[in-house]
């Protein structure tokens, strides 16, 4: 594990992919509940789908920064 390279996904953008596509909210619930514009949901959403999918093309690994799951 220590030789992969890593994709850091930062704390908003586990929220936003949990709310979004594990609880089946929309961008606008995503962003009531998360106290921002559907607009950054939208930006935060779409940079943490391309770090999953980077890391899992190219088989690297995810690190969860400021998160209680680390």
């Amino acid at each position: 594990m220590t030789q992969l390279e890593k994709i850091v996904l930062l704390r908003d953008e586990l929220e936003t992919l949990k709310l979004c596509d594990m609880d089946g909210l929309t961008q606008e619930e995503a962003g009531v509940k998360m106290g921002v514009s559907r607009g950054t949901v939208q930006r935060i959403l779409s940079s943490a789908r391309k770090k999953v999918a980077q890391a899992i093309s190219e088989c690297k690994a995810i690190l969860l920064e400021n998160t209680s799951c680390q």
